[in-house]
């Protein structure tokens, strides 16, 4: 019996369901990811087993497949909000991302 979130699963089943819906797509699919890309200690604390960067791994599976933009609320970056895990503000975190 498996206990908490199943990574590889997880995986293998959001990698299959993005690529089938590509295959049905005339034009660009835009996905929403809810929560942090790197780093997810909030996912990770709710769903045990969760690993915090499962959804960048997922992106890398689909690196040949896919371009990523990454948007940000701009009232966040204004206000200069900090991520609470790390103390950095929204705006290095993106770069950080980028880099």
């Amino acid at each position: 019996m498996i206990i908490g979130f199943a990574n590889e699963k997880y995986l293998q089943e959001q990698s299959d369901a993005i690529r089938e819906r590509l295959k049905k797509m005339a034009c660009k699919l835009y996905l929403e990811f809810g929560g942090k890309i790197l780093f997810d200690y909030h996912a990770a604390r709710v769903l045990p087993g969760f690993d915090p960067n499962v959804k960048m791994r997922l992106l890398q599976r689909l690196s040949n497949e896919a371009e990523i933009i990454l948007c940000i609320f701009a009232g966040d970056i204004e206000r200069r909000k900090v991520r609470a895990d790390f103390g950095i503000t929204y705006d290095v975190d993106a770069m950080k991302l980028i880099d």
